[in-house]
């Protein structure tokens, strides 16, 4: 896929990429900006992986999943949090006192994990297929 490098316009796209937001857009450039630079870390990347694959999931299976410290998972658990790609939950458990706290993936998460670093893998996998020299080959063998 070639990008267009025609002035704005010319092309469809605006020459302020913040012109690419709904003009009601619920968040700004910055804030999606965010989004992609929190998962562009692997420890916030592998926690909103678990999330959007795993389900919901509290600290204690997170910690024992990644093997990974408490203060450690709570600091990014926060950063993912603070870009709205993870919500905290409390809820009470039947037969116990007091909230269970879990963490679950946004629509916001899913999107960015589904269409942003697994869309690259996916299409990494396409590119090998689509220029396999042993592949070619084969078929002509």
């Amino acid at each position: 896929m070639a990008i267009d490098h025609t002035s704005g316009a010319e092309n469809g796209f605006p020459d302020d990429p913040e012109e690419l937001l709904p003009a009601d857009s619920v968040l700004s450039l910055d804030e999606y900006l965010a989004m992609h630079a929190a998962v562009g870390h692997r420890t916030r990347y592998e926690v909103l992986y678990r999330l959007v694959h795993g389900g919901d999931m509290s600290p204690t299976e997170l910690e024992a999943a990644m093997d990974i410290d408490d203060s450690t998972l709570h600091y990014h658990l926060n950063e993912l949090v603070d870009v709205g790609l993870v919500e905290k939950r409390q809820r009470t458990e039947r037969g116990q006192d007091g909230l269970y706290t879990y963490y679950r993936a946004t629509v916001f998460g899913e999107v960015v994990l589904a269409d942003g670093v697994e869309d690259l893998i996916r299409g990494e996998r396409e590119f090998e297929t689509m220029y396999d020299s042993s592949a070619e080959s084969d078929a002509s063998d």
